[in-house]
């Protein structure tokens, strides 16, 4: 049995699930989400918990146990909490700032990049060097988040680029001299 895949799903006060065959929409204070699911899995609303469980014990309905709960799981959190990534940005003259929907980003092109995110992703400047990216769907958000990293990732010698709040950047020495 799936240690994750068993697990049933708290349904918070104020949060409205609604199962069909192969679709789970959930429906909360910050928004609503759905999401496909393989028409095999069976899922159940019980007793304010949510219960997945697989059709037999191939190997690919165990995988999909897990990745089922967790999706549902992660739908129920950005309904209720939302998700935030917090990027940061290192280098001497590196920074950002807000520009109409988007950011700007100033990371040592030749030219500033302007970033328009997506429709339900908040990007927020909180200073110079700090962006927060907020949202309710937790892939999303990530996708965000890795973009905007894109466009500078973190060089091993000084550290300068945009990286993630806890991103631990491996540093190479230099050349050495004789």
């Amino acid at each position: 049995m799936s240690r994750i895949g068993k697990l049933p799903i708290k349904v918070p006060e104020g949060v409205e699930v609604k199962i069909e065959e192969g679709l789970v929409t959930v429906k909360g204070p910050k928004g609503e989400l759905s999401q496909k699911i393989a028409p095999e899995m069976k899922v159940e609303l019980k007793d304010g918990f949510i219960h997945v469980e697989r059709p037999n014990d191939e190997r690919k309905w165990r995988a999909f146990h897990g990745l089922t709960r967790t999706l549902i799981n992660n739908m129920v959190v950005g309904v209720t909490e939302g998700y935030t990534k917090v990027l940061l940005i290192e280098g001497v003259g590196y920074r950002a700032e807000a520009k109409g929907k988007g950011i700007q980003l100033a990371v040592g092109f030749s030219h500033p990049i302007y970033f328009v995110p997506p429709e339900g992703i908040e990007v927020k400047v909180a200073s110079a060097n700090r962006i927060e990216v907020s949202g309710i769907n937790k892939e999303l958000v990530g996708e965000v988040a890795a973009k905007i990293r894109s466009f500078r990732p973190p060089e091993p010698y000084k550290g300068k680029g945009i990286r993630y709040e806890n991103e631990v950047v491996r540093r190479k020495a230099g050349k050495s001299a004789k």
